[in-house]
């Protein structure tokens, strides 16, 4: 039996590079990088926004709250709608502009500076993930994919669960800083850098073939990926200096 294409993140799935046009132009790997930087720039912008108010005392509660909703019902769209792409990913950045502007100033107000070194760590990983897998010092087979999607899959529940037990007073281990909430949240930062391996094999296999209108669903793709990282990167800063 022959393995399709799989990866963790829902914008590289296979229905999205199904081509439904007759549109001749291919997406390039400079198209995804352009636009994957363009809607970084308009997140980056929002979070600089969102911490300018919280230094100004606003409180800033709903606007990481109401981003993170925002982000969720525009995947959504995004996945039932890919045509709407080009509108519907820069929303998707500004939404987690929002989210990532409430949590950071949260993070730099208790703790100086630990966004801007989460950012270095993020970056930092990227770029090793990537020289990985050029280097093929990682290969990509079916086997890695599967794992790599079961554990995200996995870890993706346990946050779920987490969350809604939040609801009902229960406080699940993740959000905690014994060593066991440590521990997985360093388990999880590994998986979403793991991720990068995914998307990165994908974007090859697909470049020069698909239309080029989906470059916008690879940059969403990897906006997922590498915002799921800071968030994960953040948070094990966090808890380490708050246990020492």
């Amino acid at each position: 039996m022959k393995y399709l294409d799989k990866t963790s993140n829902p914008a590289f799935s296979n229905y999205f590079w199904e081509d439904h046009s007759n549109n001749s132009r291919k997406f390039t790997v400079s198209g995804i990088l352009q636009k994957t930087l363009f809607c970084l720039l308009v997140t980056t912008t929002i979070v600089v926004a969102i911490w300018k108010l919280y230094a100004d005392g606003t409180n800033i509660k709903w606007f990481s709250t109401g981003g993170m909703l925002a982000a969720i019902i525009i995947s959504i769209v995004i996945s039932v709608r890919q045509h709407w792409a080009h509108i519907l990913v820069p929303l998707y950045a500004v939404a987690k502009g929002f989210f990532l502007g409430g949590i950071t100033a949260y993070a730099q107000a208790n703790f100086p500076d630990l966004p801007y070194q989460a950012i270095g760590v993020t970056i930092v990983t990227f770029f090793v993930v990537l020289f990985l897998y050029q280097t093929r010092l990682i290969v990509v087979t079916q086997k890695v994919k599967s794992v790599i999607i079961t554990v995200c899959s996995s870890i993706f529940m346990v946050y779920i669960i987490s969350w809604i037990l939040s609801y009902f007073g229960i406080k699940s281990f993740v959000w905690g800083t014994s060593w066991l909430a440590i521990g997985f949240t360093i388990f999880a930062a590994t998986f979403a850098a793991l991720s990068l391996l995914l998307d990165f094999d994908y974007i090859e296999r697909q470049k020069n073939r698909a239309p080029k209108y989906k470059e916008w669903m690879a940059t969403w793709g990897l906006l997922v990926t590498l915002i799921w990282l800071y968030v994960e990167i953040l948070r094990l800063m966090k808890k380490f200096a708050i246990r020492f």
